[in-house]
């Protein structure tokens, strides 16, 4: 029980974050106790730093190349050529709108996705005279495609990382595997929101109105090298299968590359990208899952493991779709449930075949889950916070209606 109590206070820590504590530090609290009371030694470590060190940096890489490019002016001038194409109509834009976050989620991990497009897609539709009662459909739509995009690619969440690190999944092979899960995740959240929103969806959206997408171009060597590096770093990223590269050292090259190019006009405030980059999520990660190895070290995971190893009996498709469900990760915030469950899956007594099954399940799981309640992932917390600093409240009761109708689809 020392390990289950020290992982809720932990969990309770990180989702209120008292008197400005922050997840990192909330994390190292829960990590400190489980050294202190022995659920965990000195050398779990350097074990734990090898699962979370590669998810961390490949994070951090990615969020300051999207906070550059944001400066830049690369995201305002997409959201504007969204717009145009949509030719004025209203169902066009709010279709255009969530396949732009399903992209961004894709190639620029969904925790950067979806705190640069939401205020992008607020800018697009205030001068658009689009009423905030009915923007709220649009930034609904942006919050929740964001997280259930962020399947196709290792690099697209946090939780594919360190599943595909602890798996030893490829670059290649997950995408193999996961972008036809992401297609059907991405097909099945347009037509919900369609259904959801489709009286809050405006007919007819002057485009008029509208700036030209070039005038929001900041820095245009940025906005140029934008594209050469993201396209270079895909192709790297799909190389690292070969070359035996970590995605990490990828995404942190394109970053630097970016970084340096921003020195040459100064547009865009390099220390100040750099002072915005979530270098917690490399205490938060290596803490709580010191803290998550706790409940293993202690037997706490032995139960699920036992779950997973009946179920894995009743096929490898069944033991998939169970296992799925069994890591949505709405109650429990999406990063701990993606280190229980694949902790448990890796000490279940069950195929190779199934083991597999059951892994790719956890990630959709973790990625898709996290949508039904409000505390379900930080990317979501963060998210709700930022609209009620642009005066959109959005209560935890009509989210948790709204997650369950969107999610269970």
């Amino acid at each position: 029980m020392t390990a289950v109590l020290i992982f809720l206070a932990t969990l309770l820590l990180v989702i209120t974050q008292p008197r400005g504590l922050g997840i990192g530090w909330s994390a190292a609290a829960g990590a400190i106790a489980s050294l202190l009371l022995g659920t965990v030694t000195l050398s779990d470590i350097p074990t734990v730093w090898s699962i979370v060190w590669n998810a961390s940096g490949t994070l951090i890489g990615l969020i300051i190349i999207t906070l550059i490019l944001d400066e830049a002016g690369f995201f305002k001038w997409c959201a504007l050529k969204v717009a145009r194409a949509s030719g004025g109509s209203g169902a066009k834009l709010f279709t255009l709108i969530i396949l732009l976050g399903a992209v961004m989620s894709a190639f620029l991990a969904n925790d950067g996705a979806v705190l640069i497009l939401t205020p992008v897609v607020l800018a697009l539709l205030t001068p658009l005279g689009v009423p905030k009662v009915h923007q709220l459909a649009f930034v609904m739509a942006a919050g929740f495609i964001v997280d259930t995009a962020s399947l196709p690619l290792v690099s697209s969440n946090l939780v594919n990382i360190i599943s595909a690190d602890f798996f030893r999944f490829t670059f290649t092979d997950y995408a193999r595997v996961m972008i036809p899960v992401d297609i059907a995740s991405v097909a099945a959240s347009l037509a919900v929101l369609w259904i959801v929103f489709r009286r809050s969806i405006p007919k007819r959206v002057d485009i008029t109105k509208l700036p030209a997408p070039d005038s929001v171009i900041r820095d245009p060597l940025l906005f140029r090298a934008g594209w050469v590096v993201l396209t270079l770093q895909l192709v790297f990223c799909f190389a690292s299968s070969f070359l035996r590269i970590p995605i990490s050292a990828v995404t942190l090259t394109s970053a630097a590359i970016l970084l340096l190019l921003s020195r040459r006009n100064r547009v865009v405030p390099a220390g100040q990208v750099l002072k915005d980059a979530p270098w917690s999520i490399v205490i938060f990660s290596l803490g709580m899952y010191l803290v998550v190895y706790g409940l293993q070290n202690d037997g706490a995971t032995s139960l699920l493991s036992a779950a997973l190893s009946r179920i894995g009996d009743s096929g490898t498709g069944a033991a998939a779709f169970e296992a799925g469900f069994i890591a949505l990760s709405s109650v429990m915030n999406n990063l701990p449930s993606t280190m229980i469950g694949a902790l448990s899956i890796d000490a279940a007594s069950v195929s190779d075949a199934v083991r597999t099954a059951m892994a790719y399940a956890n990630v959709i799981g973790c990625d898709l889950g996290p949508k039904i309640t409000p505390i379900g992932s930080l990317a979501t917390l963060l998210w709700l916070s930022l609209l009620s600093h642009k005066g959109i409240r959005v209560t935890w009761g009509y989210y948790f209606r709204l997650g369950v109708i969107l999610t269970i689809p």
